[in-house]
This record gives C-alpha cells, sequence and structure tokens, in this order.
C-alpha cells in the first residue's frame, strides 16, 4: 500500500493507492504556509481514517510538489549571495541572471577552468573579506565555477569554506547539471539556494508527521522529470523539484485516462501547467524546464507554466476608454478563503468599504504574514522593516494598513519574498458567488465582487452591473485565458512561438466564432486532458471553444498524488572524453578528472565511471535493483585521412522502482 501526497498552493491532497486495487481513499486540506505540517498532517489523517487502514500498513510514501514552481513563478525565495569564480561581470547579463539577482550579492572569485578540466588557480580572498558579512545577510549561498562541469576542485573547495565559516546551505552549480552554459548553470543554482530553506520546511513537515503517525516507509520526491528521489536529495537539490508537481500529474493523466496522447493540462490554485503526452510518454525538454520566464539547466517535461490559476488575481486592465478583467499572474488568498479563516474583521472591512459609497483602489485587498521565521526578512531595506513589523498574523485591510501609495510597492516586495500575503477577489471567489462552489464564505466572495464591480472604466462606467455579472466576467475571463495559454504551449511544441496567441488576431476570430466572408477555425489534433480540483468546472466549457474533445478522469482532483506512487527512480550521468592535446585523452565527470594517453582506456574508463555513477546514484534516491542503460555520442571527424577526437559523451541511465518496507505479519 503506497501513500501519495501532493502539497499545492492552496491545497495539499493525500491518495491511498495499492497496485492491485487501484486508489483506495483520498482527502485534501488546506495548505498552510505557515506551518506546512498542518495541512500535510491534515489530509494524511483524513485518508488513512476513511481506508480504515493502520499507518503500519504503508510501505511507501511519495511526494510532490507545486510550491518550488509557485515560489519561482511569484518570484519568491530567500535572499542568497552568489560566488561566481573565474566569471566576469559581463557574465551577469547572459541568461537573465542579473535581473534574477536583483538586489542579492554577488562575488568575485579568481580561478575556474578550461573545458579540458585545467585550471587557473584559485584565490579565495575575495570571499573571505565578505563571508562573515553576508552570513547575516542571506538564506544561503550559491557557487558557480567556470568549467566545473569538467573540474568541480574550486567549487568544492569554496563550498568547504563558506560552510565552515557560515554553517549556512550552499548549493555547487556541477551537483545540478553536466551541461556547459556557465550563466545559465549559475542562474540555476541561484534559484537552486533560494528554494533550499522552502523544499527543507516542506520535508521537515512530512516526515515529522509520518513518525507522529507511526508510518516508517521511507519518503520520495517527484522530480520535475516525473523521476522520484529520496527526501535527503531533495533537500540538497530542491531545484530539481520545479515542476514536480506538473510532472506527476503527467505520469498521473497517463494512469488515469490509458491515452497515449493528449495535451494535459493541470489548474491549480496558482499557475495552469500543459504538456504534451505522446506514444504514452511525456514530452522532455532538451533544453531544460523553463518556470517564471526562466530558462533553467533542470531535466524536465516539456512543460509550459503560466501564471494562471483558481487563486488569480483579478485586476483590471485599463486602456484607454476600455477596462476588462485580467487574471494573474499573482496569486491572492482569496476573500472567500480568508474569510473562512477570520470571518468578522473580513466581513466588517468588506461592508465598511460598501458603506463607504466611493471606489477606492485599496478595497478589497486584505495583508497578513506568511508565518516563515522571522531570520527571512534578513536583508530587508529600512522602509521594507518598517512596513513588516507593522504587519501581523492577522488579516488587515490595505485601506488601513497603508498610508502612501509607495508603501504599495514596498508590500508587493514583502509578498515576493515570500514574507507577506495578500488576500484579493479571485476566479475561485466568482464560483462561490455564482452557486458553483461553497467550501468557503460565500458573504465575502459576494461582497468583494460587488466592490469590484463598481470600479469605473475609462469611461467612467462601472465594470459590471452588479456582483453576479462581474463574478461571471470573471469566468469567461478564465476560460478564455486558459483557451490561450493552451493554445501558446502547443504552438510551442509545433515550432510555431511566434505566434501569439493572446494577441493574434487570426486566433481572436476563431476563439470568438466571429463570421465573415473568411472564416477562421481552430482545434487540437488529440484531446484536451482536464487535471485538477477545478477541472469539471473549467475545461468543459475551454474544450468546447478550443473545438475539441476533453477528459476529466474521476480522480482528476488528486492526479498528482496518483502520479507520485506510481513513478520510478531514475539517474542519468554524463562522462565527457576529450582530446586537450596529441596522444592525451582526459576523462571528466561524476566529479571525476583523469588523463590517459590510449583512447580506447579513456572511453572504457569512461564508460566504467558513467556505469558505476549512475547505479550509486539511482540507490542514493532509493531505487531497488535499478537497471543501468548506456548510450554514447561520439564526434570524431577524419582530417586529412586521420581521425581526430572532439568530444565524446558516455551516458548512462539508471531506472528502478523505489525500495519499500514490508510488513509481515
Amino acid at each position: 500500500m503506497y501513500l501519495g501526497i501532493d502539497t499545492g498552493g492552496t491545497y495539499t491532497d493525500a491518495v491511498l493507492y495499492s497496485q492491485e486495487d487501484g486508489v483506495l481513499a483520498k482527502a485534501k486540506a488546506l495548505t498552510s504556509r505557515h506551518d506546512l505540517a498542518v495541512g500535510i498532517g491534515e489530509a494524511v489523517s483524513k485518508v488513512l481514517a476513511s481506508a480504515k487502514t493502520a499507518a503500519e500498513s504503508v510501505e511507501l510514501v511519495c511526494l510532490s510538489t507545486t510550491l518550488a514552481t509557485n515560489a519561482l513563478v511569484e518570484g519568491q525565495g530567500g535572499r542568497v549571495a552568489l560566488v561566481m569564480i573565474g566569471f566576469r561581470e559581463e557574465d551577469l547579463a547572459r541568461d537573465g541572471l542579473s535581473e534574477t539577482l536583483g538586489g542579492d550579492p554577488v562575488i568575485y572569485v579568481p580561478g575556474g577552468h578550461n573545458v579540458h578540466g585545467n585550471e587557473t588557480p584559485l584565490e579565495l580572498g575575495p570571499l573571505e573579506a565578505v563571508t562573515d558579512t553576508l552570513k547575516e545577510e542571506v538564506a544561503a549561498f550559491a557557487v558557480a565555477g567556470y568549467f566545473a562541469v569538467r573540474n568541480p576542485a574550486h567549487e568544492i573547495a569554496a563550498r568547504d569554506f563558506i560552510r565552515d565559516r557560515t554553517g549556512l546551505p550552499v548549493t555547487c552549480s556541477h551537483e545540478l547539471s553536466s551541461k556547459l552554459g556557465g550563466p545559465r548553470r549559475a542562474l540555476t543554482t541561484l534559484l537552486n539556494a533560494r528554494l533550499v530553506a522552502m523544499i527543507d520546511r516542506l520535508i521537515d513537515a512530512t516526515e515529522g508527521h509520518l513518525h507522529a503517525c507511526g508510518i516508517k516507509a521511507p519518503l520520495m520526491v517527484v522530480r520535475g522529470d516525473g523521476a522520484l528521489i529520496a527526501a535527503g536529495i531533495a533537500r540538497q537539490r530542491p531545484i530539481e523539484t520545479i515542476l514536480s508537481g506538473p510532472a506527476a500529474s503527467l505520469v498521473g493523466a497517463r494512469h488515469l485516462t490509458g491515452m497515449s496522447d493528449a495535451v494535459v493540462s493541470d489548474i491549480g490554485g496558482t499557475t495552469t501547467d500543459v504538456a504534451i503526452l505522446e506514444d504514452g510518454l511525456p514530452r522532455l525538454d532538451p533544453e531544460g524546464a523553463v518556470v517564471g520566464g526562466l530558462r533553467t539547466m533542470v531535466q524536465a517535461v516539456a512543460m509550459h507554466t503560466y501564471g494562471l490559476g483558481g487563486d488569480s488575481e483579478v485586476h483590471l486592465s485599463e486602456t484607454g476608454l476600455e477596462s476588462r478583467l485580467e487574471l494573474g499572474p499573482r496569486r491572492l488568498m482569496p476573500l472567500s478563503l480568508a474569510a473562512h479563516l477570520d470571518r468578522e474583521p473580513v466581513i466588517a472591512a468588506l461592508q465598511r468599504q460598501i458603506d463607504a459609497g466611493y471606489a477606492g483602489r485599496l478595497d478589497g485587498r486584505f495583508a497578513c504574514l506568511t508565518g516563515v521565521p522571522e531570520r527571512f526578512a534578513a536583508g530587508l531595506q529600512a522602509q521594507e522593516m518598517a512596513l513588516f513589523k507593522q504587519i501581523t498574523g492577522r488579516l488587515a485591510p490595505l485601506d488601513r494598513l497603508l498610508g502612501s501609495a509607495s508603501q504599495k510597492a514596498t508590500l508587493d516586495r514583502l509578498m515576493a519574498r515570500g514574507l507577506v500575503h495578500i488576500a484579493g477577489f479571485t476566479p475561485s471567489d466568482a464560483m462561490h458567488v455564482v452557486g458553483r462552489q461553497d467550501n468557503w464564505n460565500t458573504e465575502a466572495a459576494r461582497l468583494g465582487a460587488q466592490l469590484l464591480a463598481r470600479r469605473k472604466t475609462g469611461a467612467g462606467k462601472p465594470v459590471a452591473d452588479d456582483a453576479g455579472a462581474l463574478a461571471q466576467m470573471t469566468i469567461d475571463r478564465l476560460t478564455r485565458q486558459s483557451c490561450e495559454v493552451i493554445l501558446s504551449a502547443c504552438l510551442a511544441e509545433d515550432g510555431e512561438a511566434q505566434i501569439d496567441a493572446k494577441r493574434s488576431r487570426s486566433v481572436d476570430r476563431a476563439l470568438d466564432r466571429v463570421h465573415g466572408i473568411v472564416r477562421f477555425h481552430l482545434t487540437l489534433d488529440r484531446p484536451l486532458v482536464g487535471l485538477g480540483a477545478s477541472a469539471a468546472s473549467y475545461y468543459p466549457d475551454i474544450a468546447a471553444m478550443l473545438a475539441s474533445d476533453s477528459a476529466i478522469p474521476d480522480d482528476a482532483d488528486v492526479a498528482n498524488a496518483i502520479g507520485a506512487v506510481v513513478g520510478h527512480v531514475r539517474s542519468t550521468v554524463t562522462v565527457f572524453v576529450t582530446a586537450p592535446q596529441e596522444d592525451v585523452f582526459a576523462v571528466n565527470g561524476a566529479g571525476l578528472s583523469e588523463r590517459f594517453t590510449n583512447e580506447d582506456a579513456a572511453m572504457d574508463r569512461a564508460r566504467s565511471i558513467a556505469e558505476q555513477a549512475a547505479s550509486d546514484e539511482a540507490l542514493a534516491a532509493g531505487a531497488e535493483d535499478p537497471l543501468v542503460t548506456v548510450r554514447e555520442h561520439v564526434k570524431a571527424p577524419e582530417i586529412e585521412g586521420t581521425r581526430s577526437l572532439v568530444e565524446a559523451r558516455v551516458i548512462a541511465t539508471a531506472d528502478g522502482r523505489p525500495r519499500i518496507v514490508r510488513h509481515h505479519q
């Protein structure tokens, strides 16, 4: 019996599954961001009680999560110091590294290696000069060395120095990718370091509750490519869990529908994730996962992630005399949920704003602390810290909290750091207003809709006649934006990314069914599979607008958790062989750098290293009896009749089911 858990931005799902009987029970609980153990504990307790199953009978626990993905989409994460070994300042301008750094510190250290693994001497002086100061200002360090994938010695030296001096988490780039491309590898390393504390809290919460329940089974975490890894490895490499939830949903979609070819779209609270299922397997992204507009070096399914979900921010886009609703990309706490958690102050504030008789720009918005430890506020500017100290764990209306327009931007920065929740009107509230959802507080949703409806367009008219009309406008907008993101993803997979589904007049006419001498029509070449708790509410209309067949499986609301428990452990290691000079062959990879005078000997050694490293990684990741396969790519052209090795890559992949705990009667 297996236990699958998926911790999303809004809900935590749990499912009990057996190979013989499939889904035995499923349960949901609200994700408690201030203390993840609460939501996980509630979901696990509910599912065990529902199945009348003893905790001791669980043999394996698998966890998928969208928390890391959501954090990157929303620009959240801890403050990090980036150590660049052998790089120049102009390298920051590549691959979005400078923009991603924002105000986080960067330290340049002389050193690094060349393509064959030969070194430029390492000088740690610049790092030594600032480490004691930085340890009070950052939550983690990221270390990226020039050609560290060919020789990681300098990254390891810097990592050991930082750990000894600060005790803070350190991420090295060679631990995350074997691909060349220093700035993008540095970007991936920076993002990993920002996520360490968040994933650490998630795994601590999960393991703590499992222990309290008496579950002794191993804990596995889903990677972005759908494979499983041991929880200990996920703590060190949390970046690998980006798109973990979506990848698990894709595995779950295949398992639940039996379809070999489909467009799979998973709508959550924060994001909509779209991927292609082809010949029974998910398409992988050969260039690395893209999340929040950033291209990383994380091996993952070719998942297209958009900031659009049931809890997306609803705001007015004002252009000229026209105004229209736009959704996302930020996630807000729905007003209906806010009042469900703390009814009296939320309802009182909303009613006060209604009674005022005029529309304020901050109406219907509240803020409260997320409950993360105060050390994550390290490095705040003076104005940010001043506002942070005014905010408490209770929801406070923004029209009373903020004293000036400039403080709104300050509040947004606190939200981006993951320190503050903002509550406001969302599609989830709209569903409450129209009676298609009733699990939270409908009164707050209706009041929030009234406040937004009376806002004025550029022509001076109310946005909507009443709360019901505003709610339907929001639902219609979600349907339309969902179609646009699904089309954007499919066009990108077809190599037609230059067609902007959001701005194309042709796409607009096709979706709106505009009649004319020329009629535009579009559809998908395969069914649209809708996943997520709200899929049944939205996806029939979305598929109809796309003129496509749809499939919404019975357990669509827990597809991520199901995908987690039916996955495999898989590890891939690449070892490189190059010829830095005549009759000298360099073997680099898996943390080793060796020299040979014979090409055949070098290739044999590369195969041996790759096979052993892949097997060791799979075993460390929790596999049982992994099967190793090897493939090779050799670039060795003949020049004037003489064979000349440029580069050979030996790629070993180990694959196996996770180890489970057998319970003997």
